[in-house]
């Protein structure tokens, strides 16, 4: 089992910054690559960005390529998402997933546990 909870959300306007946390138990998560996943009222669940389980790889999707950066404290069992640049169709509930031992960070992994969540809102 892992327990993964999100925090960090809140509101801010266009053009501002948050930071995401992701504080993992259970299963060893330095040996997990992970990930944030967000989904916006009507929308499906989407990729945003991964790292190995070891921080030297990581992927992102376009549309937050250049303003959104993944990163990982494995002695803390964290996972962040520095979000910059904030635009309102960032505007989701953000998910941090962990993958299968053995999967990559690749958005076709797959993830097999899950956090509550935390909403991002983003004002124009």
């Amino acid at each position: 089992q892992v327990q993964l909870v999100e925090s960090g959300g809140g509101l801010v306007q266009a053009g501002g910054s948050l930071r995401l946390s992701c504080a993992a138990s259970g299963r060893t998560f330095r040996f997990s690559a992970m990930g944030w996943f967000r989904q916006a009222p009507g929308k499906e669940r989407a990729f945003v960005a991964g790292v190995s389980y070891e921080g030297r790889d990581t992927y992102y999707a376009d549309s937050v390529k250049g303003r959104f950066t993944i990163s990982r404290d494995n002695a803390k069992n964290t996972v962040y998402l520095q979000m910059n640049s904030l635009k309102p169709e960032d505007t989701a509930v953000y998910y941090c997933a962990s993958a299968r031992i053995g999967q990559s960070a690749e958005p076709t992994s797959y993830y097999d546990y899950w956090g509550q969540g935390t909403q991002v809102t983003v004002s124009s």
